[in-house]
């Protein structure tokens, strides 16, 4: 049996990514199939006072207090 085989359920979650740039990379190249996700733009955000990073994938990312990674919808 191939060790690449993943349990449903066994997959790791967005706030669960190790609070590098590297790591969520990583993690957003898994989620879509193998396809490289890069940075497009960063900045500061003032509305939610950290440091955002947009993405190919078309989402924004950054980390919370707890740095954990979430999308900033707005």
């Amino acid at each position: 049996m191939s060790s690449a085989f993943v349990k449903e359920g066994d997959s790791e979650k967005l706030n669960e990514v190790k609070p590098t740039l590297y790591d969520l990379l990583s993690y957003l190249r898994r989620e879509n199939g193998g396809t490289r996700i890069h940075i497009t733009k960063t900045y500061f955000n003032p509305k939610h006072s950290c440091e955002v990073y947009e993405m190919s994938d078309g989402l924004t990312y950054a980390l919370n207090d707890e740095k954990q990674w979430y999308i900033i919808l707005d």
